[in-house]
């Protein structure tokens, strides 16, 4: 009998002390491994197949693009001879899938069934990220200036605009190479980190002219970026030393940092969860909680293989993509976490 009144009496703060432990669960949990058994060297960026439920992944050192199936959790094609694949967008609406490569400045067109080849596009050099315009039905990539003009001048670098076909609808110059870049929804501008001149480049996306310079003062290395539109807050992982700089977009002032492990190449914002997903090179993934749009607090630290510093985050499925480069004995594959 006492034991029955005291389990009375102490329910409620069970109770509590349950729901506290559920507040403080953990951002992620590690869902399952996709081995690729096959790939070595660096991966670069991915892309997915939401309805077919595919992973296309950027092998670069590879030279391959490969291929997964994600109902069965396994690789199902590798394209092949690839002059270092970097960037890879798949267009759901037309079944066409876009990679950018590094070696020949070329993005190629495939057939998002058969693989085939439908068309190619030369830009100078250094073919990189790629971004799609869902407004203007446009595919825009990143590409550095040519080599020769690179050598006598100051490096130069631009955003090409590709229609669903890859017949070229526009271009606007980089003062340099540019690394990832972000678009507006509800507006038309285009943010692009320029490591090389150490700024963020501000793009009208309609009539393609740059809007302004904003400097990044406090840390070298600005490669990957995250956009929350919807509080004018952008988030830019940099390299030397290793933060997150949090951007105000409407007055291009960091008013925010925090540190992180490594060196990134992807950062990811979940809308959803108000969180920051940072994957660094240097064996952890980084985990940042929007508090008041003004302060943003690591609240998660994941072990993960060295190299393991790009991936995906897709916000439909609420799953987080880290390609995890092969180490030793131990083989490159895509870990999957799953946001809680």
């Amino acid at each position: 009998m006492k034991c029955c009144i005291l389990t009375l009496l102490f329910a409620p703060l069970l109770a509590l002390s349950g729901l506290a432990v559920a507040r403080e669960s953990s951002p992620l949990s590690l869902k399952t491994r996709i081995a690729l058994p096959n790939v070595n060297g660096r991966i670069d960026h991915l892309s997915v197949d939401v309805k077919g439920r595919r992973l296309f992944v950027a092998a670069v050192g590879n030279h391959t693009l490969e291929v997964i199936d994600l109902k069965t959790g396994r690789g199902v094609r590798t394209i092949a001879d690839l002059p270092e694949p970097q960037g890879v967008f798949y267009d759901a609406s037309t079944n066409r899938l876009f990679v950018a490569c590094a070696l020949d400045g070329v993005t190629k067109i495939f057939d998002g069934t058969t693989f085939q080849v439908l068309g190619t596009v030369k830009f100078p050099d250094d073919a990189d990220n790629i971004r799609y315009d869902g407004r203007g039905k446009r595919v825009i990539v990143g590409y550095a200036g040519a080599k020769e003009l690179r050598k006598r001048t100051e490096g130069t670098g631009g955003l090409g605009f590709l229609d669903s076909n890859g017949s070229k609808t526009g271009d606007v110059v980089i003062d340099a190479h540019p690394e990832s870049f972000r678009l507006e929804e509800s507006g038309h501008r285009i943010f692009v980190n320029v490591p090389e001149k150490r700024e963020i480049e501000v793009i009208d996306g309609v009539n393609l002219t740059v809007l302004a310079r904003w400097p990044v003062t406090s840390a070298e290395g600005n490669f990957p970026m995250a956009l929350d539109e919807a509080h004018h807050r952008l988030f830019v992982a940099t390299w030397t030393p290793s933060r997150m700089l949090v951007f105000d977009t409407e007055t291009g002032k960091e008013i925010a940092s925090g540190e992180t492990a490594g060196p990134s190449d992807d950062v990811f914002y979940d809308g959803r969860r108000s969180r920051i997903y940072v994957l660094t090179a240097a064996g952890f993934l980084e985990v940042f909680q929007d508090r008041d749009h003004k302060h943003y607090d690591r609240v998660a630290h994941y072990p993960t293989p060295l190299h393991t510093q790009t991936g995906l985050f897709v916000p439909e499925w609420g799953r987080l993509f880290a390609a995890a480069q092969g180490q030793g004995e131990q083989s490159a594959e895509i870990r999957v976490y799953e946001a809680n």
